[in-house]
């Protein structure tokens, strides 16, 4: 994971777990104060997922990822959103300054990361 990403290791090791269990198949990006370093102990964790095809991710995969992050140690709220869901003004503000956690699975990246 990047040094950009403001969280303690061990939470980083957690997440990165989660991830692999839950969406090995998807690109995951961090966005937002944990990104941009305007973080504080409580700030929480705003992820993104991206399909290879950016095709939507169906809503109970989504909510199994909510609920793995809700019974994890990590004691801050993990926010996940699917690219394909949200408006085109959102993908704007997240492309501005993003960190990808995760790549996806598939040889072939989605798009290059700023970080």
């Amino acid at each position: 994971m990047s040094d950009r990403l403001y969280l303690p290791e061990r939470f980083r090791r957690e997440v990165d777990r989660i991830l692999r269990a839950h969406v090995p198949d998807m690109e995951v990006w961090a966005y937002g104060s944990r990104v941009n370093g305007m973080a504080h102990e409580a700030s929480d964790l705003d992820l993104v997922l991206r399909t290879y095809g950016l095709e939507p991710i169906s809503v109970g995969r989504i909510e199994e990822l909510r609920e793995a992050f809700r019974e994890s140690n990590i004691p801050i709220i993990v926010d996940v959103h699917d690219w394909a869901m949200i408006p085109e003004s959102f993908h704007e503000e997240i492309l501005e300054d993003y960190v990808t956690l995760r790549r996806a699975a598939s040889a072939v990246a989605v798009t290059d990361s700023i970080d």
